[in-house]
């Protein structure tokens, strides 16, 4: 007798092997640590002893051996220091973008997309008669040799001008990107952890730029009593310090560094929680944590609008709520005609992708 047999789903024999799940933690514990391979371990140690991930035929010893026959760690023999590898390195940015694009594909929240019709290379699924100056290229003979079977008939087929159809792109336009991480001290206080978030939209957007869009540029300035560039490599290991918020310095970089740049289109986005605090002035610092300086605002509003002239627009993602510094946010966006956003830990990577990839469609006449 001929039919069908149903068993039981066992999701631990079709799911992720135990090397797999305890990676993927791993990975997660790394960002939270800065790199730091020993501390990860750690904590990945008390997780295990709290929630049993291992048992007895897979121990915290397997993981490990497994971690350095497969390149992710990788222990130096003469002083048993453990480090990371660039493959993990490389898989933390990886996983930060699954993590924060997964996010954003089902989210809802303000969409800010626009497909215009140009010279392009992503096909539009809407095709348009054809004008004189359209490009072979463009044809859509499917659609146009259908019209002229409408048209004229099969028997005696002949194909016209006004029997084309033209299928348009989308162009994507190269942009250079400078990406400003606050790295001051206010970044880590009140118990609150702003500054891993930060890194995790930095390893995304990084791996989004060099994979899907490798014609464009990002730069990555962090910036607290000053301001220096940090290389993609460098992001998981990236943290806080004892300093003040110089953001005249970042935005400073940020021009010069975009200034070297060919691309036509170039724009900044800046990760910041408080109010700038610092200002160098020669060789000397000048510092006021109490309330907004107008010494240093007033040079932050300058470089906006120096910017504007520049056709730079900045874009700023304030993680903070305080009403006057609302306030300084919106004039500083006002004098560069840029865009704020007010966004909260949990949707900041929502708010930068969106963001991002709105300004990557542009129109070609």
């Amino acid at each position: 007798m001929k039919g069908y047999f149903f068993s039981g789903f066992d999701p631990n024999e079709q799911g992720k092997s135990a090397f797999e799940k305890l990676l993927e933690i791993f990975m997660q514990l790394l960002t939270y640590t800065n790199g730091d391979v020993g501390e990860a371990l750690q904590w990945l140690n008390q997780l295990d002893r709290e929630y049993q991930i291992t048992d007895d035929d897979y121990g915290m010893g397997d993981f490990v051996d497994e971690l350095k026959d497969k390149g992710y760690i990788d222990e130096n023999k003469q002083t048993g220091e453990i480090k990371i590898t660039p493959k993990t390195e490389r898989g933390i940015r990886k996983r930060s973008l699954e993590e924060i694009f997964g996010k954003l594909k089902k989210t809802k929240q303000g969409n800010h997309n626009t497909f215009k019709p140009g010279l392009g290379d992503e096909l539009n699924p809407e095709t348009r008669p054809f004008r004189f100056g359209d490009m072979l290229e463009q044809i859509d003979f499917t659609e146009s040799i259908r019209n002229a079977q409408i048209n004229h008939g099969v028997e005696s087929f002949s194909m016209k001008e006004d029997d084309l159809q033209i299928r348009e792109t989308d162009f994507k336009a190269q942009t250079s990107t400078v990406l400003m991480i606050d790295i001051s001290h206010s970044m880590v206080l009140y118990g609150e952890d702003r500054i891993t978030p930060a890194k995790k939209v930095a390893m995304a957007l990084s791996e989004l730029i060099t994979t899907k869009y490798p014609k464009d540029t990002l730069d990555i300035v962090v910036f607290g009593n000053d301001a220096w560039p940090v290389e993609i490599k460098d992001l998981p290991y990236l943290q806080v310090g004892p300093y003040h918020t110089n953001t005249v310095a970042g935005l400073e970089l940020a021009m010069d560094l975009l200034r070297r740049r060919r691309n036509p289109n170039k724009q900044i986005f800046m990760i910041t929680d408080g109010k700038p605090t610092c200002l160098k002035i020669g060789k000397r610092y000048y510092k006021n944590s109490f309330g907004l300086d107008r010494r240093i605002t007033n040079r932050c509003l300058n470089l906006a609008a120096q910017c504007k002239k520049l056709k730079i627009p900045i874009t700023t993602f304030m993680i903070a709520s305080d009403p006057y510094l609302q306030r300084f946010v919106n004039e500083f966006t006002e004098t560069n005609n840029g865009k704020a956003f007010f966004a909260s830990l949990d949707h900041l990577g929502a708010f930068i992708f969106k963001d991002f990839e709105s300004g990557k469609r542009k129109t070609v006449y």
